[in-house]
């Protein structure tokens, strides 16, 4: 009885990662196949209910990992509200600010930061909002760049891609990422499970992925790259060497 409810609140894996939303999910879209591995392998194997999804955009992520979860998506951006994401049945989109969340203390079971906290300049407010509203023994979840995080990661696709700093003034980065050490100063305690992700064998398919090339031709280089990519991924361990982590921590 107990295994079921469990599967009933996190998908199973293999469902999980086949529902990478890129196109091409296993060419240039491949590093977000390696993001949603890493994830599950730190989401909690339990009954969670109440979500909330801090800076969740139009990705739909926190849906897919808990795909029978009520979830609040909170995102400064008002667009998103029409992404099919945000009108399926289950979740409830939010336009709000990530520092002052519009919810009482201990109002859900879990809450998920994945790729936000490198967007927020008052990290520190939005990490402590983010605990406040988390009932005690629930999950945080929290994804981002770490400080092995370069782009390009090899100097020797410089010339096809865009500068570091141009990259980051598209995605809205305010830094470039953090040490664990650093976002453990945030939550206040240890990580109690974490996966690094983007390897050294798999960040040339990433950096190509965004690069200036046509699509066409990224799209092959990716292809190409795959043997590399592939034999990265297998290869990769949570706890090697990665340019992203993924990490889980339990409210006190």
């Amino acid at each position: 009885m107990l295994e079921f409810v469990r599967r009933a609140y996190k998908a199973p894996r293999g469902v999980f990662l086949r529902r990478n939303p890129f196109p091409k999910p296993l060419l240039d879209g491949f590093f977000y196949r390696e993001k949603m591995r890493a994830i599950y392998h730190v989401a909690p194997d339990e009954p969670v209910a109440r979500i909330l999804e801090v800076g969740g955009g139009r990705s739909g992520l926190t849906a897919l990992l808990y795909p029978q979860a009520q979830i609040v998506n909170i995102d400064l951006d008002r667009t998103y509200a029409d992404a099919p994401s945000n009108r399926q049945p289950g979740t409830n989109f939010i336009c709000g600010d990530a520092t002052q969340l519009p919810f009482p203390d201990g109002a859900f079971d879990l809450v998920t930061m994945f790729d936000v906290m490198e967007h927020i300049p008052e990290d520190r407010a939005a990490m402590a909002e983010a605990l406040r509203v988390l009932r005690p023994g629930g999950a945080l979840l929290v994804s981002t760049p770490n400080e092995y995080w370069r782009f390009p990661y090899y100097r020797a696709l410089r010339p096809i891609c865009p500068s570091e700093q141009s990259i980051m003034a598209e995605w809205g980065h305010v830094r470039r990422g953090y040490r664990l050490e650093e976002l453990e100063g945030l939550v206040g305690q240890s990580a109690q499970k974490i996966a690094n992700f983007i390897t050294p064998l798999t960040a040339p398919s990433h950096d190509v992925s965004f690069s200036g090339l046509p699509a066409r031709l990224r799209t092959l280089v990716c292809a190409l790259l795959m043997p590399l990519t592939g034999l990265g991924y297998v290869l990769h361990r949570p706890d090697g060497r990665g340019t992203e982590t993924a990490a889980l921590w339990r409210k006190a």
